[in-house]
């Protein structure tokens, strides 16, 4: 497959560029600093930036599958992930897989209220960007990847993928690698459900 990764150039963005080229597909590497990310076979490097509607159209123009890796970076304004989302929707790709954070929006419930608590105070300000950014992947027929800590190392050989349902209740949420995140996201473009939410698991 061809897969257009946007926000290839942060850590998951490269850990997914970096799978996907591996597994043999063509990967579009959009993001605003292309240089980060490595040439390779396979690789298409594009410069856009969301908050550029026209160049991001640009870059998003005939994606038949997108995988969002966009984060906030420190000390930017919220309204990135979901002008992100909204060019990607815009886009009409067959297959929209996107990221975000255990604990916010539909995942809120089942993350028990300490880690709301906590989220409520240190991503206050972007929490209405998450939400709107998750709400706009869903209700495209998206599939939504809420993610605990993200840490480093390799793709767990025990990882799986579950529904808000099946969530093992915690005091805190578990941390999984990037590699595992990135893992459970290529395997959603290929057979994952639409229009739903999964929390990835180590195990």
């Amino acid at each position: 497959m061809t897969l257009t990764v946007l926000g290839a150039s942060g850590a998951l963005g490269l850990e997914i560029t970096r799978q996907a080229l591996a597994a043999g597909h063509d990967v579009v590497a959009v993001c605003r600093r292309p240089e980060k990310v490595p040439d390779a076979p396979g690789l298409t490097r594009v410069a856009a930036d969301v908050l550029d509607p026209d160049a991001i159209a640009k870059a998003l123009a005939g994606a038949e599958t997108v995988l969002c890796a966009l984060g906030i970076a420190k000390g930017e304004r919220p309204g990135v992930l979901a002008a992100g989302t909204a060019a990607i929707v815009a886009a009409a790709p067959e297959r929209i897989v996107s990221v975000g954070a255990f604990g916010t929006g539909a995942s809120a419930a089942v993350a028990g209220v300490l880690t709301r608590t906590l989220l409520g105070v240190f991503l206050r300000r972007e929490l209405a960007d998450k939400v709107a950014a998750d709400t706009a992947v869903l209700r495209a027929g998206g599939t939504v990847y809420h993610a605990g800590p993200m840490t480093a190392g390799p793709v767990s050989p025990t990882r799986r993928s579950v529904p808000l349902a099946e969530v093992p209740r915690r005091l805190f949420p578990a941390g999984v690698s990037r590699a595992t995140i990135a893992a459970a996201m290529l395997d959603a473009t290929r057979n994952g459900p639409r229009g739903q939410l999964l929390v990835p698991l180590a195990r």
